[in-house]
């Protein structure tokens, strides 16, 4: 089968990496201008709304979207350019998405008043973004299968100025308030879509005989809860440390502490999901392709890059790493440059394990490897609350090192295994 010019998984990384760089770079000016559009308290929500509506869509909707990355660019690899099964992931998608519905309505009353301190408008401004991202996510699971990674990093940034729009509205006087701002987090979801009738006119006509292979609703859930499960026990692993120092530490200030450190972390992660969205398919077709030599040098490769950025921001922290948390956060904690440098390991040995992860992914191991995740997330967290070590930061920085080293060695376990998935294409 010929290769589509451009769809190889270093162009994609490079266009999807670009887009989503762009993105952050959006996201951040949305916030930087709300800040000026509003008064603390008023910024304090949005601040509030965006977190919980990030943790709450990736881990709702990425389940669907790997599913169908995966999926698709298998069948591709196999001869099947059109005819793709999507009537599952639509299935379960709709199933999440109405599951959130279900209980955002039962529990209206505590997130109105006890999260928005009574605004009606932040809580049906979080309603409808969540389930306007249900179609987005499934979007980017569609054009990933397909390899459209210019057009996935385009639905993205878009979605990013569309948000940024209402708060530059704020600022220029053509609207005002809080309401506003918070409707770009509803509205760039549904602008973004834009960019899909522009993959359909790029579909392929059918190359080959359509066959019934159906997604079965058995096999696509068991994948999506596992890779739910996989999300819920990452997102532990970036906010269990600073939840149990809140929790036990007898200042308050302790948990605002381990969030700048763990800080770290959570930039470079962001920027992976440009080498996860284009790695997976990309595994994925390999698998169904070309077999184990070329698979497993996707992964060597891979690895060996974050390796390397690992270590220059290990050393980076390990020489200015007190100097430049003083000058980028006005904490009157100084911080220690091992303790630096341990988060920084951990955020190697954290992206190593999410590129083991997609390979996972790949072989249909996905059960296998959410046990992995899901045991390294309890291991973490009954580290911080059994207290070795008395501070808590410093708990929490060599806590998620350890973790972080765990998860790599279980799912390097888990990728040495062999694959479920249908042998390779002929």
């Amino acid at each position: 089968m010929s290769k589509a010019k451009g769809s190889g998984y270093g162009a994609g990384a490079k266009l999807l990496g670009l887009g989503i760089a762009s993105t952050g770079l959006v996201t951040f000016a949305y916030f930087s201008v709300a800040s000026y559009a509003l008064d603390d308290v008023d910024y304090k929500a949005i601040s509030l709304l965006w977190s919980i509506l990030f943790v709450t869509v990736s881990v709702l909707y990425r389940p669907i979207e790997q599913l169908l990355s995966r999926t698709i660019a298998d069948r591709r690899a196999r001869g099947y350019e059109s005819g793709h099964p999507l009537r599952t992931p639509m299935t379960i998608q709709a199933a999440f998405a109405l599951t959130f519905l279900v209980v955002a309505l039962i529990f209206k009353d505590p997130i109105e008043n006890d999260l928005f301190d009574g605004s009606s408008a932040l809580y049906w401004v979080l309603v409808i973004a969540v389930l306007a991202y249900a179609a987005s996510y499934f979007a980017r699971g569609w054009l990933a299968g397909h390899q459209w990674f210019g057009l996935y990093g385009g639905l993205v940034f878009i979605e990013a100025n569309a948000r940024l729009l209402f708060a530059v509205a704020v600022v220029i006087g053509i609207a005002e308030g809080q309401s506003v701002v918070a409707m770009g987090m509803a509205a760039a979801p549904f602008v973004s879509l834009v960019v899909v009738p522009l993959a359909f006119s790029r579909r392929p006509r059918e190359s080959a005989p359509k066959r019934d292979d159906e997604l079965s609703m058995a096999r696509g859930g068991r994948f999506a809860i596992a890779v739910l499960a996989i999300m819920l026990a990452e997102q532990t692993l970036l906010n269990a440390g600073v939840i149990t120092a809140d929790l036990t530490a007898t200042d308050a200030a302790v948990a605002g502490y381990v969030f700048n450190a763990l800080m770290i972390t959570r930039a470079p992660l962001q920027l992976f999901q440009a080498i996860q969205g284009s790695l997976l398919p990309h595994l994925a077709g390999l698998e169904a392709q070309q077999g184990k030599a070329e698979f497993e040098k996707a992964i060597r490769v891979t690895i060996l890059a974050i390796a390397g950025f690992a270590l220059a921001v290990a050393l980076g922290l390990l020489i200015l790493g007190p100097f430049a948390m003083d000058l980028l956060f006005e904490d009157d904690k100084t911080f220690g440059r091992l303790g630096l440098v341990a988060v920084a390991l951990g955020m190697g040995f954290h992206l190593a394990a999410g590129t083991l992860n997609q390979a996972a992914l790949a072989r249909d191991h996905a059960p296998t490897a959410a046990a992995a995740w899901l045991f390294s997330a309890a291991i973490f967290v009954a580290w911080m609350l059994v207290g070795v070590i008395d501070d808590e930061l410093l708990r929490a920085e060599v806590g998620y090192l350890g973790a972080a080293s765990l998860l790599c060695a279980l799912l390097a376990v888990v990728y040495r295994r062999p694959s479920n998935a249908p042998p390779p294409a002929a």
